[in-house]
């Protein structure tokens, strides 16, 4: 079986479009778990702001983790070496259990102290504990699922990605419809009830995946069941790889983090956490094409360079950009046309969306930045230098949390201002990975 991929917007596109649906699965829950706590009220969707950002760090590190074994595994298969594939697998599960359990101990028993510390509102303090002390139990099945995730994106097998998104995504709004607001016969559970359901959620979209790779057969043709020992090198290979992008995503979400609790500390608005709560859905709902382009850009160039065609990855690389910009051009044009009517959607309130609208022009905008800076930070991934985009990324991160601190807790300049630091992040981001890439100095890279 020949695993080596084309670079025509046909591959791209083949590729890409079940990966979009794979990433909306978190972001679909998201969405939907703040529409369901909107309707509860304002409040609640403030604190669902902290608590989605908090459970995204570690969705991040598993992402990093998913990333730096999609990159080994397209590689593997660039070079048409199926029977790596399923040693680096194996790793990566081994990998990802150990993160999940201490994410978990984390969030028992460290966060709480941070929270109790950080936030001012006494309320919100006992909701956000109680929703992540519940919600960290879907930690190991997603990071299963972003493994197999790997497995699937990695060998050009991304259209199976999509049976268990639909899985998980209705499992989620059912549960939701029903734990949040005792309906359909379930307990009535409030702000906690989006927790249970997001769990349950992710556990039915791990098995419907594992589900799915065992009915094709996938173990035995990538080797997956007899490569289930513990390999030292192969485990040492997936955490150099892995270990700079862990880092890069792991920052990369506290620094929102940060930004959150400073909206809590320094609101100058009643409805400043809800407002940029609704931002944070709105950003990472559509921008999901471009986050599945992203990913088509670090496993397409690293399955190219995998067939010692380096002179073609800047062509891959403008193809992909082309397509992830004209998409975002789009979505930037509709959020504006109909910017009442998505605000509507998390609340209805008046003064609520007069206070968002400012701030949706400025994060519709930085959808665009974004559609062509991730892209080109994905491709230093695919190329194997991730040290390259913890650098990257370190950088931007400490231009980010400056303008933030500067901005929200100095100056106090308002949050419209404050979600202006997505234009400097992903500036930045872009510049230094054009660089990079300008340079041709991953050309010599092996992995």
């Amino acid at each position: 079986m020949d695993l080596r991929m084309g670079i025509t917007r046909a591959h791209i596109l083949k590729l890409a479009l079940p990966i979009s649906a794979s990433i909306l699965v978190p972001q679909i829950n998201f969405f939907t778990n703040n529409i369901f706590l909107g309707w509860l009220g304002k409040s609640e969707l403030g604190a669902a702001g902290v608590t989605g950002v908090y459970y995204l760090i570690f969705g991040a590190i598993g992402y990093g983790l998913n990333n730096g074994l999609q990159a080994l595994i397209a590689r593997r298969a660039g070079e048409n070496r199926p029977e790596e594939i399923g040693k680096l697998f194996s790793q990566g599960i081994r990998v990802a259990m150990g993160i999940a359990i201490i994410g978990i101990l984390i969030t028992w028993f460290i966060a709480p102290w941070i929270f109790e510390n950080v936030l001012r509102n006494p309320a919100d303090k006992e909701r956000i504990i109680s929703f992540l002390k519940i919600r960290i139990w879907g930690l190991p099945f997603l990071y299963i699922y972003q493994m197999r995730n790997a497995l699937l994106v990695g060998t050009n097998q991304s259209r199976y990605l999509v049976i268990g998104t639909l899985a998980e995504t209705l499992t989620n709004i059912f549960l939701d419809y029903g734990l949040i607001f005792g309906n359909l016969g379930m307990p009535e559970l409030g702000f906690n009830g989006a927790a249970y359901a997001s769990v349950i959620a992710e556990a039915t979209g791990m098995l419907v995946v594992l589900g799915v790779i065992h009915l094709k057969a996938f173990g035995e043709r990538f080797h997956l069941n007899n490569k289930i020992g513990f390999d030292k090198e192969a485990t040492r290979l997936l955490l150099v790889q892995s270990s700079p992008l862990i880092f890069q995503y792991a920052i990369s979400i506290i620094s929102w983090e940060f930004f959150f609790i400073l909206i809590e500390r320094n609101a100058m608005h009643a409805d400043d956490l809800a407002v940029s709560n609704t931002m944070r859905n709105i950003f990472g709902l559509f921008g999901v094409s471009t986050w599945a382009f992203a990913a088509t850009s670090s496993t397409m160039v690293s399955n190219i360079i995998g067939q010692k065609r380096h002179e073609e990855v800047p062509k891959l690389v403008l193809r992909i950009v082309s397509i992830s910009t004209g998409i975002a051009i789009v979505v930037c044009a509709l959020l504006n046309i109909f910017d009442r009517q998505v605000l509507s959607i998390f609340n209805n309130d008046e003064t609520f969306i007069q206070h968002g609208l400012p701030v949706l022009r400025v994060v519709s905008f930085a959808l665009i930045l974004m559609s062509f800076a991730t892209i080109c930070l994905n491709a230093v991934i695919g190329t194997g230098n991730t040290k390259v985009n913890l650098a990257i990324e370190f950088f931007t991160i400490i231009l980010y949390s400056a303008y933030v601190y500067l901005v929200m807790e100095k100056f106090q300049l308002g949050i419209t201002w404050g979600w202006g630091s997505e234009w400097i992040y992903w500036t930045s981001i872009f510049t230094l990975s054009f660089l990079y890439l300008r340079s041709g100095k991953w050309k010599q890279k092996e992995i």
